[in-house]
């Protein structure tokens, strides 16, 4: 048996000095571009700034405090039956899936840019709509339809 993998240490990023937007730039990343993601991020903050005249980081943290879920569903086997059963989210989960959300979410918007998808989903979050908003009240539903399964989590 081996030992848990260490948490690596994520910078923050060079232009806010925030590590919630390093770890925002790292999950837009794709094949290894991290220039290329760092450029849609801070052009997506450019935009949210020109649009509602107020600091872009305090729009971003309020769409991720506003996606971000308090409880989820997990799939668990017991007796023969698949049951979706609701569990608190603990710790970083919380961000990473408000980030996946936001991102699945933009990029599902049809006919611009990144950047443009990006800030768009970012202020309807922020705003309390739009797709991942949509998402995380999916996901409480969900759990609140099977709580009469919560009993099953410790067996």
């Amino acid at each position: 048996m081996r030992g848990k993998t260490p948490k690596r240490d994520i910078l923050p990023d060079p232009k806010y000095n925030s590590v919630t937007i390093s770890k925002l730039i790292n999950q837009i990343m794709r094949g290894g571009k991290k220039s290329v993601a760092q450029k849609v991020v801070y052009d997506c903050l450019d935009l949210i700034k020109e649009k509602m005249k107020k600091d872009p980081l305090e729009i971003f943290d309020g769409a991720v405090r506003n996606v971000a879920p308090e409880v989820e569903v997990k799939s668990r086997r017991v007796g023969g039956g698949n049951y979706q059963i609701p569990v608190p989210v603990l710790g970083n989960r919380k961000n990473a899936l408000a980030f996946r959300w936001l991102i699945t979410a933009a990029t599902n918007r049809k006919g611009a840019a990144m950047r443009h998808k990006l800030a768009e989903e970012l202020m309807a979050a922020y705003n309390k709509e739009g797709a991942a908003i949509k998402k995380r009240d999916d996901t409480y539903r969900m759990a609140e339809a099977n709580r009469a399964f919560a009993h099953f989590i410790r067996h």
